[in-house]
Parts: structure tokens; sequence; C-alpha cells
């Protein structure tokens, strides 16, 4: 069975950067399309981007748009998100999803069905 896990959270200062990183193990990570989700403290859980199978196609959420970027690589089993010019309101933890489903124009959390424990994101000065 197919398990997720996530690395690269931490503590930075507003406008900075953070990879965070996604590695799989167990089936072959191309069956899957790959996404970041996010919950800040008393709000819901959103989707932040998402990645085809072969890596063809990105989503990105607005508030995504021109700061992160997401990629893959599967010969790695790996998923990055490279998030740059990061504000207070990007505070969550990040979470790694995956799905069977292709890509989609909306990302919902329900199409996924296997995640990581995530990883805390804090942005502060």
């Amino acid at each position: 069975q197919l398990q997720v896990a996530e690395s690269g959270g931490g503590l930075v200062q507003p406008g900075g950067s953070l990879r965070l990183s996604c590695g799989t193990s167990g089936f072959p990570f191309d069956y899957y399309t790959v996404g970041w989700f996010r919950q800040a403290p008393g709000k819901e859980l959103e989707g932040v981007s998402s990645i085809s199978r072969s890596g063809d196609m990105t989503y990105y959420a607005n508030f995504a748009k021109g700061r992160f970027t997401i990629s893959r690589d599967n010969a790695k089993n790996t998923v990055t998100l490279q998030m740059n010019s990061l504000k207070p309101e990007d505070t969550a933890v990040y979470y790694c999803a995956a799905s069977l489903d292709s890509l989609k124009i909306k990302m919902f959390p329900a199409d996924f069905g296997t995640w990581g424990h995530g990883t805390q994101v804090t942005v502060s000065s």
C-alpha cells in the first residue's frame, strides 16, 4: 500500500522560502496524482497545489500562483513544493496526499486516499 511522508517544514521569516518534499514507498509513484493541502489553526483544510501523474499538468490555488511551484521526479518517487515570498498567512500544517484520480481543476480532500502526517510551516519574524 502506498505511503507518503512530508519533510522540509520549519520556521521562516516573511519573504523567505521553503521547500517541502513528499516521499513515497509502496506502489509505483507515477500511478498517482499528488497534491499538497494545508490547514491553519481554526481553518478548514484547503488545497494548495497538485500535479498530474506524468508531471505535465499542474493546479495551483489562487494564493499559490506566482509564489509556489510544484514538481515531481517519478524516478526518485518525490514531489516537491517550492514556496517563495512566504507570508504569515501561509502558516499552516502542510500535507502531502496522493490520488488515483486524474488531475482535476479543483482539489477536493475526498479525492485523495493517501495522506502523510503533515509538516509544520511557520512564517513569522
